[in-house]
């Protein structure tokens, strides 16, 4: 499995201005729905639901927020730099600007948990995070969360 499996070009983007958590989700969801066809409620219903059992604001300005939605047929990610970082509720109680949203199947199972180690690795490098912050572009965005696994597939 490699990021450019789990996101598409078009579902990179900059968001300049988000007011809270809530909007972020509702903004991810109606993204999702353009890009993948998940419908936006299911979507962010289920979000809301993962993150009411914690946060998935995983430190250092990155949040992975992550759910299950039914009749979904592949694990799909939707990724946005925020220009304006917001409280996120991460572990650190560090605002959060970069967000890789990730949703499964409902039956992925070790599918879902590969996907988001793979995603958390990544984002776990400060380098690709200084890379991501320093370049808000989202074609420039996707390239960087692709290369590295491109490179490592070649």
């Amino acid at each position: 499995m490699n990021l450019f499996d789990l996101i598409k070009p078009e579902a990179v983007k900059v968001i300049a201005n988000v007011s809270s958590k809530k909007r972020l989700m509702q903004n991810l969801a109606e993204h999702t729905e353009t890009i993948y066809g998940i419908e936006s409620d299911s979507a962010l219903q289920a979000l809301l639901e993962r993150e009411g059992l914690g946060s998935t604001g995983v430190g250092q300005g990155v949040a992975l927020p992550h759910a299950r939605i039914r009749d979904l047929s592949a694990v799909s990610g939707v990724f946005m730099l925020l220009e304006k970082p917001i409280d996120f509720g991460a572990v650190d109680r560090q605002p959060v600007d970069v967000v890789f949203c990730l949703f499964a199947p409902e039956a992925a199972g070790v599918e879902h948990l590969k996907a988001l180690a793979l995603v958390s690795r990544t984002l776990r490098e400060p380098s690709i995070c200084a890379k991501l912050r320093a370049n808000p572009d989202a074609a420039k965005i996707y390239t960087i969360l692709t290369e590295l696994e491109r490179d490592r597939a070649a």
